[in-house]
């Protein structure tokens, strides 16, 4: 799963890995299930030396709506997660669709 990341390791930002690898999985689960978008682009960058950013782009204009949900609700959990793991996250619609971001922050890198 973490394959698409090693230049995290190479930075120094391997505490960063596993929470990375969560953020694109759950973009990119959620543009599949809640957009009709036929393409989904996915664009990692380090900021600085302490921050890994992700980015999923898709053709829907559609801003995600964080929820509650209930302890036996099997869907509306990831934007909470998202919340939770990363140190901020957005979204901002495009001419194209919308990107939706979320941004990581290392303590271990110097």
């Amino acid at each position: 799963m973490t394959n698409f990341l090693p230049p995290l390791s190479r930075e120094g930002l391997d505490d960063l890995t596993d929470y990375s690898a969560l953020v694109v999985t759950e973009l990119i689960a959620n543009a599949a299930e809640h957009t009709a978008s036929g393409l989904v682009r996915v664009s990692i960058t380090l900021p600085d030396k302490q921050r890994v950013r992700i980015i999923v782009t898709d053709t829907s204009r559609t801003l995600p709506v964080p929820k509650k949900a209930d302890a036996d609700d099997e869907h509306g959990r990831g934007l909470a997660l998202l919340d939770a793991v990363t140190q901020r996250w957005g979204a901002k619609a495009t001419s194209k669709g919308k990107r939706v971001w979320g941004e990581l922050k290392s303590e271990a890198a110097v």
